[in-house]
């Protein structure tokens, strides 16, 4: 799978939906960066313009060479072109279709492929590529999704609170996998979280959002710390 190899991002956006503005400047070379803060910070907004999913007003959006999206130079691409592997909180899994055809839909990727094969290992679902959905634990449900958006073979991975909708002992067992995930993939993450402990075991950089401001950045231990 293909990887950014000296990731870097640039997010500055400038948006504004109705009585909210999302206004931030950051960039980092960080492999893994989470966006952290109350619900209402504008996590997900920042998220969904990154995809393309929304439009900001003003601003970049880049990693490495690829541009995504430039105000001032006309670019916004489609959220198709972004090559972007997106998890958003509700999983936007299909009901009606099992695991293999959930994990493989939209992507033109060989299911007997070594890629393949390799996101199956690493995220243990080889028994459940038959079964619907439908029949899934929360946990398992959250280790489709990861693959389907793995499968597609992106340049960064997009994670909205993927712990948020499981109890604690299945986060618990949720979390070696996003470090599996972040290890072995080498795949740039952005990682939204309002839960301190999943963010310093996860992310290399963290932004904190209030109020759709980077009130601060850095590493987990110094913006976390205590």
């Amino acid at each position: 799978m293909t990887a950014i190899d000296a990731p870097s991002l640039v997010l500055d956006v400038r948006l504004r939906q109705g009585t909210f503005s999302l206004d931030l400047c950051v960039r980092t070379t960080a492999r893994t960066v989470a966006i952290f803060g109350p619900s209402g910070a504008g996590k997900t907004t920042t998220l969904d313009s990154v995809a393309g999913l929304r439009h900001p007003d003003a601003g970049t959006i880049q990693f490495g060479s690829q541009v995504l999206f430039d105000h001032l130079q006309g670019v916004d691409l489609q959220p198709h072109m972004r090559r972007i592997g997106y998890v958003p909180q509700e999983l936007a899994l299909f009901p009606h279709l099992d695991v293999r055809q959930n994990v493989m839909y939209g992507t033109r990727s060989y299911e007997g492929s070594e890629d393949a094969r390799h996101v199956f290992e690493i995220l243990e679902i080889d028994a459940l590529l038959s079964r619907r959905i439908g029949g899934l634990s929360g946990g398992e449900r959250q280790r489709v999704a990861l693959a389907r958006a793995l499968i597609s073979d992106p340049t960064v991975l997009l994670l909205d609170e993927p712990l948020a909708a499981l109890d604690h002992g299945l986060r618990d067992r949720i979390l070696p996998y996003l470090e599996r995930i972040r290890d072995k993939f080498s795949v740039p993450m952005i990682y939204v979280s309002h839960a301190a402990n999943e963010v310093k075991r996860v992310a290399d950089w963290v932004i904190v959002l209030d109020n759709g401001r980077a009130v601060r950045s850095g590493t987990p231990a110094d913006v976390l710390a205590g």
